[in-house]
């Protein structure tokens, strides 16, 4: 945080006014709204309301939701993430449960799943993790999972708890452009990042996917070079949207990309070979993730 601190306190972390084109949709439509009723009266915790995600409305009305799962402190201190950081509290067993009956309450179809970084854990949580996996298939037999896991600091037994309950996309998000790795992803590594991509795939991830967040002073040449890397690592599925900065204390955004530069980074990615591509200034980690099954 020191680091970020330094870099940006001329600016002192003002927000950017948003272009015109970045319009976020009002969430409608009976699903939704049957959905919110549910998540307020029985406080489910996901992502979607939490991170106030501009797609939420969308994803609900196809029958997606993201929960996040270790608690909501993390131990690393990214420069762009809204989840607080600090000591996390202990781990809680029961967890697993709650969220399948979470999912079966609100009829999804297809859940992500994601958490915040465990690094105080010998583990890292991978053990509640696969848990969870497995607790969400007894309970809804017919669901489809996404997981979006952190990177446990590359150690290949703990990433091999998640490949062993089969789920049928493992994401993992690499963030950003290399050069700016280190000050946006303070205690993560951009090549790790790819290391644990490339094992996914050798060890028969049914799927694999990261995610690229733009506006943060990355060139064009960086992003191009971004997405040919996770292409060398024969990743199926990437997401590349907006930086939006969650609160003053945050990285701000050094620029908004427009729709014709996202479009021609969608086109290089599918050049490239990727089996989807969804790059537009909304888009975020887990949107349209049902469509990612095909």
């Amino acid at each position: 945080m020191l680091l970020i601190m330094s870099i940006e306190t001329a600016e002192k972390k003002q927000f950017t006014p948003k272009p015109k084109w970045l319009r976020v949709k009002l969430p409608t439509g009976k699903k939704y709204t049957d959905l919110r009723g549910l998540v307020d009266k029985y406080n489910l915790n996901t992502i979607c309301t939490s991170g106030s995600c501009p797609n939420m409305g969308e994803c609900w009305t196809e029958g997606t939701a993201t929960f996040m799962i270790l608690g909501n402190i993390c131990t690393r201190s990214c420069g762009f993430c809204g989840v607080k950081t600090g000591r996390p509290e202990t781990i809680d067993w029961d967890e697993p449960e709650k969220v399948a009956r979470s999912i079966k309450l609100m009829n999804i179809k297809h859940a992500v799943i994601t958490s915040v970084d465990r690094d105080d854990l010998k583990d890292m949580g991978s053990i509640l993790w696969a848990e969870t996996v497995k607790s969400i298939r007894r309970m809804n037999p017919n669901i489809t999972l996404e997981t979006l896991i952190p990177d446990f600091q590359g150690n290949t037994t703990n990433i091999d708890r998640i490949i062993a309950v089969q789920p049928e996309v493992i994401s993992h998000n690499i963030e950003t452009v290399k050069r700016l790795s280190r000050e946006v992803r303070i205690q993560a590594k951009y090549e790790r990042s790819l290391e644990v991509l490339n094992y996914l795939k050798k060890q028969g991830a049914k799927r694999t996917k990261s995610g690229i967040m733009l506006g943060l002073g990355e060139t064009e040449d960086e992003v191009i070079q971004t997405i040919k890397d996770l292409s060398n690592v024969n990743l199926d599925i990437i997401t590349i949207g907006q930086y939006l900065q969650p609160s003053k204390k945050h990285l701000s955004v050094k620029e908004f990309i427009t729709p014709e530069q996202f479009k021609k980074y969608e086109t290089i990615g599918l050049e490239l070979g990727f089996r989807h591509v969804e790059s537009g200034a909304l888009v975020r980690s887990s949107y349209k993730a049902q469509k990612h099954l095909t």
